[in-house]
């Protein structure tokens, strides 16, 4: 395995948006200005910022245009969104977003109770959202949840997952990310899906994202390292979940990523210092624990004699 890895990971922060719309009530915009601004402090390049979506739908992102316009980054940071449609993505492009993000279930019940929408009629609303954002200049990045497992119909088909991600990257979307929404995944999982998709689909179009619900999402990691791939979906100290998902609480710690890829030997360009004070930023946001490891333990030191 170690004649394998890279010398550098890509770590694509979602706490802002993942991990926040989970929460029970909204966070105030200043925590998250504080959250975000911590984390381009960290040293992270890729964040998602908030989901254009309809405030009955999500009231804890109803602040989204507000957010976007209030938050300056560094030139070599992209802000991000998840718009579902049409709409949302003139909202993102007016806030001034220079990517956003499509999403859909490759479970149909999981998607109905996450959009509203079939499958189908998915695809329907990207091709009124990707072509036009390309057109402007934006980049759109895909997202595909419930791979691993759904929590309403139980295993989903993987050569439905792999056309799916297929379908997403011939419309357009630069990346798609691969989501063990529910946070069921093993090892061995991983490596039949991932060996799957990588059969027709370069590696550095595809990304993971998983969940820690059952303690498995660094070991799933490891493998998607091992396989090729070199970006890893995360949210600092574990923060956040899906609200269509029962019990998806848990996505993966971004500190507990970066500290296995550091002490590995691999780059991802992060300050774990800062990183573990981020993830006491977000505890002071949430007003609550959360379950990531590094940010809790700290990061490893000699101690003196």
């Amino acid at each position: 395995m170690l004649e394998t890895l890279p010398s550098e990971v890509s770590v694509y922060e979602v706490s802002p948006r993942d991990g926040l719309q989970n929460e029970a009530a909204p966070v105030p915009l200043d925590g998250k200005r504080e959250l975000v601004a911590a984390l381009i402090a960290a040293g992270l390049k890729r964040i998602e910022l908030t989901s254009f979506v309809s405030p009955r739908w999500v009231p804890q992102l109803a602040d989204a245009e507000e957010l976007a316009r209030s938050i300056e980054a560094p030139p070599d940071v992209v802000l991000s969104a998840l718009c579902p449609n049409a709409k949302g993505f003139e909202r993102a492009r007016a806030a001034g977003l220079r990517e956003i993000a499509v999403f859909l279930s490759a479970s149909e019940t999981h998607n109905r109770k996450n959009t509203n929408k079939s499958i189908e009629q998915s695809f329907e609303a990207f091709a009124e959202v990707v072509p036009p954002a390309l057109a402007a200049g934006m980049r759109v990045r895909g997202y595909v949840s419930t791979v691993f497992g759904c929590p309403y119909e139980g295993d989903v088909p993987i050569e439905r997952s792999v056309r799916i991600t297929e379908r997403l990257l011939e419309l357009g979307c630069y990346q798609v990310s691969i989501g063990d929404t529910i946070g069921v995944g093993t090892p061995l999982q991983t490596r039949n899906i991932v060996s799957a998709l990588l059969s027709r689909i370069p590696a550095e179009k595809l990304a993971l994202h998983l969940h820690d619900t059952r303690g498995t999402a660094l070991a799933n990691a490891l493998v998607g390292l091992e396989l090729g791939i070199r970006d890893f979906d995360a949210s600092v100290a574990g923060l956040g979940g899906c609200p269509y998902a029962p019990g998806a609480a848990g996505n993966l710690a971004t500190e507990d990523l970066v500290y296995m890829l550091e002490g590995m030997g691999i780059r991802t360009g992060i300050d774990l210092d800062r990183l573990i004070e981020a993830g006491r930023v977000a505890e002071r946001v949430v007003k609550r624990p959360l379950p990531g490891k590094v940010h809790l333990a700290g990061p490893r030191r000699l101690r003196s004699v």
